[in-house]
Formats: structure tokens, sequence, C-alpha cells
């Protein structure tokens, strides 16, 4: 035990063992060097009679045994020495006095080879031995104040913050499946990411170059299609994914039951048309109410916030009578946006007389009937106009063609006529398509969400720059209809910046499983507290002049810190996973890098075909 009694007898042996060291050093240099003590006149009788004595022992019997003896010895006095220990001493420093120590005092016989007088060489002698044997017990003692326990090898704490992930691979008929590899207390192993039930939704976050296409959403889109999924392609960059979406199509579409048409939405490369308003998919006018809204808030996205004020839902309902009056008239042989949007610009003694032959709007319109016949005219301008603006943005050629065509319609699941739709989109313009891709969105998920329909797989590529207002409901229910579900984003700040705090909070909630590249901020805070904590070791070091002492214990710490998920590098990625009542997971959380073989994607994009005008 470390008592002061014991650490005081462990210094007068350490003490009595060095000097013994000394004691038999001295007595080798007599013996060796007798002719020049001799010499010098330091010779005793009685000092002769111990050595005959000691010479019995052998200890003397060869010029290397009582050298060597006098070493072991120091060596045995720097076992028990316990130095002050210093943190800044070096391993370098202490074995260049310890080994430069013992090489001078093994080879210190040289001298004694030398051709001069006796009494030179053993001055020679004597010195260089006597040097080697302090330098190496300096050493020594610098070694015995080095500190064991090095605390600084693992500055970032990488090493404890790792932890188990899921090695198998979970396969079935809708999973996703993303090979990785992980470090476990500084190995490499080799993990798959499984999301084996899409259908709870996947959130895909990162900043921009984090991989979130590359290394998730190509993955995503190529691994449904083999798996017979129609789907819908939100392509914000066009045509990024939807190249890679064509190609895949091509590449397994002799797969399905019913081979699917592959359709394109671009306002600007025109490929397809297709009405969003098309009569037979409005079934009632609250189908007009979420088309207007959807419409005028996606061109208004300051909006978004005010719900529910008078200057807000005037102009969405005035946007609603005219889109349900036009499906009215004449089985809606005009039932298109563009039309809309061009009677809506009519005077108002000729508007307001022909929207009150339909009695179903009667209740939408009369606000603005009575205060055009009261004369209350600024307050209906201010009304109306709003929703004129808005809407007189949309008044575009190109827009007017692809909105008011019927090649498709967008119910991409019929098991009759599947369907693959890419809508692109065009970063220079998106505030204005994005409205109009909104709308088209609000529509498709009306139509998608029903049961009896195939399985389909929706993704969207920057969510946040479209607006879809019930995407919540999508992902709360379209779970037992075979909907699966992808957003990207670059962060959460930007769905609270476009959607508000209380909806983006919901639909980051919602989610069921969620991969998030690089983020920063309360999104990478969010993310910390949703992967919760894991056991961690941790060591502290005190020292004193007696004594190193190390405690350790162990402490609930974050999984992965914010810091981590704020430093990620391309291709690294965090998340957790949902599993099915059929099919647990026990290890749900990851924080691993994605292996992607680049040489066979770039050979694969370099084969990619581009997608025809008539590619239906």
């Amino acid at each position: 035990m470390n008592t002061g009694e014991n650490t005081e007898a462990l210094r007068k042996i350490t003490d009595l063992t060095r000097k013994c060291s000394i004691i038999l050093l001295c007595l080798h240099f007599y013996i060796y060097c007798y002719s020049a003590f001799e010499h010098w006149h330091l010779t005793w009788p009685f000092l002769l009679k111990i050595l005959l004595n000691l010479s019995h022992t052998g200890l003397f019997g060869h010029f290397y045994v009582s050298k060597a003896a006098s070493l072991i010895l120091l060596f045995i006095s720097l076992i028990g020495y316990r130095g002050k220990k210093d943190e800044k001493l070096k391993l370098s420093r202490a074995l260049k006095y310890f080994l430069g120590g013992l090489i001078i005092y093994t080879l210190s016989f040289l001298a004694l080879e030398i051709y001069i007088q006796p009494q030179i060489i053993a001055l020679l002698y004597i010195g260089i031995t006597s040097a080697g044997y302090l330098l190496t017990m300096n050493g020594g003692a610098l070694l015995s104040r080095l500190i064991k326990q090095q605390l600084g090898g693992d500055i970032f704490n990488r090493l404890q913050e790792t932890f188990p992930q899921e090695e198998r691979l979970l396969e079935n008929e809708y999973s996703i499946n993303l090979p990785a590899q992980y470090n476990l207390k500084g190995k490499i192993r080799k993990s798959w990411i499984n999301i084996i039930n899409p259908f709870r939704a996947l959130l895909v976050s990162g900043t921009p170059g984090a991989g979130k296409s590359y290394f998730v959403i190509r993955h995503v889109i190529t691994q449904h299609l083999k798996k017979c999924f129609t789907m819908f392609i939100y392509d914000f960059k066009y045509d990024d994914l939807s190249i890679i979406a064509y190609n895949t199509f091509l590449k397994y579409k002799h797969l399905y039951p019913v081979e699917p048409k592959f359709y394109v939405i671009n306002f600007d490369d025109i490929h397809h048309r297709c009405n969003p308003l098309y009569p037979e998919s409005m079934e009632d006018i609250t189908d007009a109410t979420e088309s207007s809204r959807t419409t005028m808030l996606g061109l208004n996205r300051e909006w978004i916030k005010k719900q529910g004020d008078f200057f807000v839902e005037s102009p969405i309902n005035f946007v609603t009578s005219v889109i349900w009056f036009l499906k009215k008239y004449k089985n809606g042989m005009f039932c298109t946006l563009p039309h809309a949007i061009e009677l809506m610009q009519m005077n108002y003694e000729q508007l307001f007389p022909v929207l009150r032959t339909e009695p179903e709007i009667e209740v939408l319109i009369n606000p603005f009937v009575t205060a055009y016949v009261n004369g209350a005219m600024e307050q209906l301008e201010g009304q109306i106009a709003s929703a004129k603006i808005s809407m007189a943005r949309l008044s575009s050629p190109k827009l007017y063609y692809v909105l008011s065509g019927n090649d498709f319609t967008l119910d991409l699941n019929n098991p009759e006529a599947p369907k693959i739709i890419c809508a692109g989109n065009d970063p220079q313009k998106q505030q204005v398509y994005g409205a109009v891709l909104s709308l088209y969105i609000s529509r498709m998920i009306k139509l998608v969400n029903r049961k009896k329909q195939m399985k389909s797989s929706l993704i969207f590529d920057e969510f946040p720059t479209i607006y879809f207002n019930a995407i919540d409901s999508l992902i709360a229910t379209a779970r037992s209809n075979k909907v699966a579900t992808c957003l990207g984003v670059q962060d959460f700040s930007q769905l609270k910046k476009d959607y508000g705090r209380e909806q983006a909070e919901v639909i980051a909630n919602i989610v069921g499983n969620i991969i998030s590249g690089q983020v920063v901020g309360d999104t990478a805070r969010q993310l910390s507290e949703r992967f919760g904590k894991i056991m961690q070791d941790r060591e502290s070091l005190s020292i004193n002049s007696q004594d190193t002492s190390i405690s350790r214990s162990k402490q609930l710490e974050a999984a992965i810190p914010p810091s981590r998920i704020a430093t990620l590098s391309s291709g690294e990625f965090v998340g957790a996973v949902a599993d099915d009542p059929t099919e647990k997971i026990d290890l749900k959380t990851f924080h691993c890098e994605i292996l992607n073989d680049h040489e066979a994607l770039q050979k694969e994009v370099e084969a990619y075909v581009p997608i025809p005008k008539n590619s239906s």
C-alpha cells in the first residue's frame, strides 16, 4: 500500500542498492587499475584482505563481471526510484541520456588499449566509465519521471464516440440498402444502412456538397425502380435526377407487371403536357380550395405564416370560386389554370354575374359581390388584386401550353396505367415554376394516396423550394397505402423559413428514417438529441511528487455530438432508421461513410442516353 512508512522503506532500499552499485564500481576500478593506484600510494592492506575474500565469489574473476554487476544494481535502484512527474518531459530526451550512457559505459574498456603511461590510462578509463554511469543513472531517473498514462492520444474523443452499428444486410421488397463502413474503437468495419420501411418517410439533410444526391437519393431512385415502384421525382436542378431515373427505368421496365410510361414536366424544355386541374380528378369544391391555396401560397411564400388573415384568405377564396366555376361549366371543358388566370382578368360587371350562375360558389363569391354593389372598391381591389397580380406571374406561353394539355394524368400508381413522372424546376425561375409544380404535387398526392394502388415512391429534392401544405398528413397516412416519401433538405432552418416553425418541426419530427450529412447550428443539436447517448469512458490524471493518480469512470454522453455532425466529410452520414413489427432492428443509429463504387457509377453515367421528347 502507498503509505508513508512503505514509501520511506522503499527509498532506503533504493539508496542502499545504489550505494552498493557505486562501491562495486569503485572496487572494479581499484583492481583493474591497481598499478596506477599503487603509483599514487592509494593502496591499503586491509582493502587487499577484503578483495582476497571477495575473489572466491567469482565477482572479480573476469573484467566484465564486476562491471556488469554494478550496472545491474544500478538498474534495480532505478526501478524503485520515483521521481516527480513531468508532463513536458519527452521520452526521446530520457532515452538519449540512458542509451548514450550505456554505450559509453560499455565501450569504456577501449581506453585500456591505448599505449601511454598507466596512470593516464587509468584516469581516462575511470573518467569515461564514470561519465557513462552517471548518464545512465540520469536517463533512468528521467524515465521514471515520465507519465506512463498518456491522455492526449485522442484529443477529439473520436474513439470514445464510436458505437456498434448494424452489419447485417436486411432486405425486403421495399427496402433501401446502402453499404457503408464505420469506425469501432479504431477498427474499420463494414456495415449497412437498412431502410426496411421506407413508407415511414425518409428525410435526407446536408449542406451543399455533403453528398445527398450522389450517396443517398440516387440509390433510392435506382433501388425502388428495380423493385417495381411507380415514382414521382421533383428534380430541382433538372435533369440531375431525371436522367438517372430514365436510364434506370429503361433497364428494369420489363420487370413490371404492366410496363409503366415515363413522363416529364418541364417548362423550359417541353416534353409532355398535363393539366393538374383536369375535372375528373376534382370530386368536390374542397379540391378546388386545396388547389387554390397551394398555388397562391406557392407564389406568396410569406403568406404561409399569415394563414387565416383576411387579405390572405380572400384572394384564395376568389381563386377557388373561379376554379370551381370552370370545373362545373360545360363539364369542365375549360377547367385549366390558364383559363382561370384569364377569367380572373375580366371586368367585375362581367365576371360576377357569370360566377353567380354557379350555386355552389355563391358563399365564396358573395363577399366580393357585396363589396362591389356597395361601392367598396378599395376593399374589393385589395381582396382581388392580390390574386390577380400573383396569378399574372404565371402568364407565360410555355406555362399555358403545358398546363392546358392532357398527355397523361397524375394517378401514377394506377395498376392499369403505372407511370414514372419527373417534374423539373429551374433554380433561376424557382419562385414561379415552384408554385406551379406545387400544384402538380398537391393534385398528384390526392390521387396517389388511395387504397388498392401500386407501391409508389415520391422523391422531393430540395423540398423547401416547393410548397405542399399537407406533407405531414401524407407521411402520417400514406404508409398503409404503400407510398414511400423521400424529402431532401439542406437544413431545417430552410423548412422553418418557408413553411413556418410549427410546420417545419412537425415535418422533422414525424419522419421515421433520417440520414444527415454535414449540418450546423440548431439542426445539428436537434439531430444529436434524437440519436441519444452512449456510455463513454472518462479518465483524469493527478500528478504529485510521489506518484501519479489516474481515475477512470463511465458517463452517458451524446453518441454523436453536434460538433461532430457539423464537421462531417462529404459522403459521411449520421442518422437513424425505423424498423418494422416483423423485422426488428436493435442498432438503429449509425455514423458511417457510405461506400459508392465511383468508377462503376462514372461508367454508368457515361453510358446514359438522353431523355427523348416522346419518352412515353
